[in-house]
């Protein structure tokens, strides 16, 4: 199993960015798929889960301003954000488990003027 999420970089608040993982060593298709942050010295955090039917979930800080994809043909997720704050600045994962013990590579997002 591989993931790596790129995309991340230094945003303006309310600005946008869009995060993408890429996974291979799977079928992407069958599985949920879900994003996580860590923020310095903070926890790792859940923010978004996506069904294989792409029924989403969202952290309620993110609710609104977040949104997960997918497309299973070209085995990619993606995370566009909206409206970022500088909480919003973190580590950010995609992983395959709802712990997040599968995450790959992160792409770090900083929110800051």
């Amino acid at each position: 199993v591989q993931l790596q999420a790129s995309g991340g970089g230094l945003v303006q608040p309310g600005g946008s960015l869009r995060l993408s993982c890429a996974a291979s060593g799977f079928t992407l298709s069958s599985e949920w798929m879900y994003w996580f942050r860590q923020a310095p010295g903070k926890a790792l955090e859940w923010v978004s889960s996506i069904t294989p039917t792409s029924y989403t979930y969202y952290l309620d800080s993110v609710k609104g301003r977040f949104t997960s994809s997918r497309d299973n043909t070209k085995n990619t997720v993606w995370l566009q954000m909206n409206r970022l704050e500088g909480e919003d600045t973190a580590v950010y994962y995609c992983a395959k488990d709802r712990n997040g013990a599968t995450r790959g590579s992160g792409t770090l997002v900083t929110v800051s003027s």
